[in-house]
């Protein structure tokens, strides 16, 4: 069941928000496809994040953890990664429940534009 509120922390409704991008349109910039990506994992949403993975760096299948529970973003800043470019890069803090007991994820991220779709490609 989707999240009345986006959890990618923008505070939209999760529909109009990245629930659009898990959909099928086509996030505008990198940090658009990096909190798509967050709200995926917050969801449950395996397809979407396959198939925003670059082909090159993508895993063959996904299994989501199910005692990790993704509660909230932080975006720490970026390069690029804009609606004219064609590589940018995200850094983020992703916090997290797991067992009861909090922790984070911190990583600096590459992304593609990749047939006109950006696409995750991996740690920088």
């Amino acid at each position: 069941m989707a999240p009345d509120t986006c959890p990618c922390g923008l505070g939209e409704p999760y529909h109009a928000c990245c629930g659009r991008f898990h959909a099928g349109q086509s996030a505008p910039t990198a940090e658009t496809l990096m909190r798509s990506r967050f709200s995926a994992f917050a969801v449950g949403d395996v397809a979407y994040l396959l198939r925003s993975w670059h082909p090159s760096t993508r895993p063959r299948e996904l299994e989501l953890d199910p005692d990790l529970r993704w509660v909230r973003l932080e975006v720490l800043g970026g390069t690029g990664g804009g609606l004219f470019d064609t590589e940018g890069t995200v850094e983020f803090r992703a916090h997290y429940r797991e067992g009861g007991r909090p922790g984070t994820m911190h990583e600096h991220s590459r992304f593609l534009r990749d047939a006109g779709h950006w696409v995750y490609v991996g740690p920088v």
